[in-house]
């Protein structure tokens, strides 16, 4: 892997500070907000400075039951090409259930979900790992995620089903270190364990965020500053490896850009702490604890585009397991989106932090998507949203879910001002339609007309 060095998350809020900030060696990319024909101009500038760009796709949903889709596929194979960038990164996590498999209703969750760490789940995520594989043309790279619940009945540890995974497929790891805090306060999950089951061999790079805590629940909010743990925990994975980049996460709540500087020198003095700690150490040798790093477990080639010929393990098909884990996301995202009970074995407390925070996020974004409805909404936006998602489960994608929202309101008669609802309806008819209305004054009449005709 070559070395990438010190790196930040590139978003259009702090496009200009990001081009001006020393030390940058490289960003990274949410790969569904470029657009591979009309790059932004900031990331144009970059990559002709010699800075890497990395698309990160949030949308694949490799850890779900369905085979990766290929429109997605080939979306994420045209931006990694379009910005010229050595590898793509994605998540071990599912983002939709429900459909052919269950028989039931597509849904989507519009975020990163938990896969369960069960031999059906593995055995899934392997194999769709290898279809992308074979359908990108640079090598990918998976995300360790955070999560709110723990499945039931789970049969390895984060750090054996991610070992297993990068042994089997040959995919590289890009290891959050906030998101192995996150687990250890939601889970009770330790992150010195985890990372010494790793084949940090197979480390492509690594993710630095913030985050916050409510009523024991840490929330990877990607809004607040690096806390000292998840430091402490980058410091100790740079003591057991030498990270070829680390790169600071965040997504909105920004601060100023001397704050963010700030932040990535703590990162580079976390990282120097543990080279120094590795440099000190009298016996380099692995403890009982880690995974072996030769032998039958060996990490995966160099090149992470994956490990030659077929899996003895899923040599006789995966549907059956295919069908078990739809069945069981299917029930679990019912039970977040849809206000079903949760399923068996769950935290039901925590089935309701997590739903809360699912319809929260929704309002959040669909405000991004289409500002206009909470400027014609006023303060009963989010109100009205939340009210809205409890019974309406998103089936797309957030624009869809804007527009669906928007219609659902025009017809029950909301909001209760006239002007504002002619206004929410115009809105709607321009955006719902296969192409935005004309704005041309006799184009205008005619429909004036057609309308009153129609009303005869």
């Amino acid at each position: 892997m070559e070395r990438l060095g010190t790196g930040i998350g590139w978003r259009p809020e702090i496009a200009d500070a990001v081009e001006e900030m020393p030390g940058v060696d490289w960003v990274e990319a949410v790969a569904e907000n470029v657009c591979p024909a009309h790059l932004p101009e900031s990331l144009l500038r970059l990559r002709r400075r010699g800075v890497t760009v990395v698309p990160h796709g949030v949308s694949l949903g490799l850890g779900g039951a369905d085979r990766p889709d290929e429109g997605r596929l080939s979306a994420l194979a045209e931006r990694a090409q379009a910005l010229g960038s050595p590898l793509v990164t994605e998540h071990i996590a599912f983002v939709r259930a429900g459909g052919v498999l269950t028989a039931s209703p597509r849904l989507e969750a519009g975020h990163l979900l938990p896969v369960p760490r069960t031999r059906d789940a593995l055995d899934v995520l392997c194999e769709n790992v290898r279809i992308a594989q074979e359908a990108l043309p640079v090598p990918l790279a998976v995300e360790n995620i955070a999560a709110l619940l723990a499945w039931p009945d789970e049969e390895l540890t984060e750090g054996q089903f991610l070992y297993e995974l990068a042994d089997r497929t040959g995919v590289r790891l890009l290891i959050d270190v906030a998101n192995l805090h996150t687990n250890h306060v939601n889970r009770g999950e330790e992150p010195a364990r985890a990372l010494a089951e790793l084949p940090l061999e197979a480390l492509a790079y690594v993710h630095v965020a913030g985050g916050f805590e409510r009523d024991g629940v840490w929330h990877d909010s990607h809004a607040h500053p690096v806390p000292r743990p998840v430091l402490d925990i980058l410091t100790d994975l740079a003591s057991r490896v030498a990270p070829a980049g680390v790169l600071l996460e965040r997504d909105e709540n920004f601060p100023e850009p001397a704050e963010l500087e700030r932040e990535l020198t703590a990162i580079g003095t976390a990282v120097e702490s543990g080279r120094t700690a590795a440099r000190r150490a009298v016996d380099p040798a692995p403890g009982p604890d880690r995974a072996p790093t030769s032998g039958p477990g060996q990490a995966p080639d160099a090149g992470g585009r994956g490990a030659p010929g077929p899996d003895p393990r899923t040599a006789g098909g995966t549907e059956p397991a295919r069908q078990r884990l739809a069945l069981a996301q299917t029930s679990l995202l019912s039970a977040l989106v849809a206000g079903t009970p949760a399923p068996e074995g769950f935290d039901r407390v925590r089935i309701g932090v997590q739903a809360r925070s699912l319809a929260a996020k929704r309002a959040d974004v669909v405000a991004k998507v289409a500002p206009e409805l909470p400027v014609l909404l006023g303060e009963g936006y989010r109100t009205a949203f939340l009210a809205y998602a409890q019974s309406h489960p998103m089936a797309g994608g957030y624009r869809q879910d804007a527009l669906e929202f928007a219609e659902s309101l025009l017809l029950t008669g909301r909001p209760r001002n006239e002007g504002v609802r002619r206004e929410l309806r115009e809105w709607w008819l321009d955006r719902s339609g296969p192409a935005p209305r004309s704005r041309r004054p006799a184009v205008r009449v005619a429909r004036a007309a057609q309308r009153v005709l129609l009303r005869r």
